[in-house]
């Protein structure tokens, strides 16, 4: 079956779920020899998003903080990159702890001399609530040191570019529904909690599935020793 039919299939009956965020799925799959780390010990290839092995497709997104677009590509040869898919009022805690291992991971390296190696990349796909000021602020409360020149807020322009990327580009399904069970929030993303971490070549090391709830640890360690490689 196709990868992203698979998925797609699944995540439609998933999509309802009340929480703010999916829960993960699980395939089989095979790795290569062009990759860094182990395979590891969820398969995922048969998925519909890229994993172990697989070149990370390459989209450009704007960067409202700094005024530029920033391309997936742009890094190839450079730095490894760390990216995932968020949005700033997720209602249930799941965004805030990606970005924690995304700030952490980005602390380490600076910690230890490689932060010119890495890249970590945070997509909004809310630009209508996730301004600039809105990221900036953000940026400030979860310890995101944005002057170290590694770290990238992107935001597309609309919705539907978001969606496009995450849905149809990376084989995250996305939806846009009510939030009626939140009083403080007139709409939300069920969304998949997935971490990428794709090495200098650009192939994926890792499809993280459960991004918010790993070992922090385990993210610190795996950006250390693809990107020092």
């Amino acid at each position: 079956m196709n990868r992203r039919l698979y998925l797609r299939s699944i995540a439609a009956s998933s999509v309802a779920a009340t929480a703010g965020c999916l829960d993960t799925l699980s395939f089989a799959g095979a790795g290569t020899d062009d990759v860094i780390l182990e395979p590891p010990e969820r398969d995922l290839s048969e998925a519909s998003h890229p994993s172990y092995g697989d070149e990370f497709p390459a989209a450009s997104v704007p960067n409202p903080l700094t005024g530029e677009t920033v391309s997936t590509d742009q890094f190839e040869g450079e730095r490894a990159m760390l990216v995932t898919f968020f949005y700033t009022s997720c209602p249930d805690g799941v965004c805030p702890a990606l970005i924690l291992r995304l700030r952490r991971a980005q602390e380490v390296a600076a910690e230890n001399g490689y932060g010119d190696d890495a890249a970590f990349l945070a997509m909004t796909f809310d630009p209508e609530r996730d301004t600039e000021d809105v990221l900036r602020t953000y940026a400030g409360q979860r310890g995101v040191d944005l002057e170290a020149g590694n770290w990238h807020f992107l935001r597309p322009e609309r919705y539907e570019d978001a969606k496009s990327i995450v849905a149809d580009r990376y084989g995250l399904p996305l939806e846009k529904r009510d939030a009626e069970e939140y009083d403080d929030l007139e709409y939300m993303f069920p969304h998949f909690a997935y971490i990428f971490l794709v090495n200098k070549r650009g192939l994926v090391e890792r499809a993280y599935p459960n991004g918010a709830t790993i070992a922090t640890s385990t993210v610190v360690d795996d950006v250390e020793t693809v990107a020092t490689s």
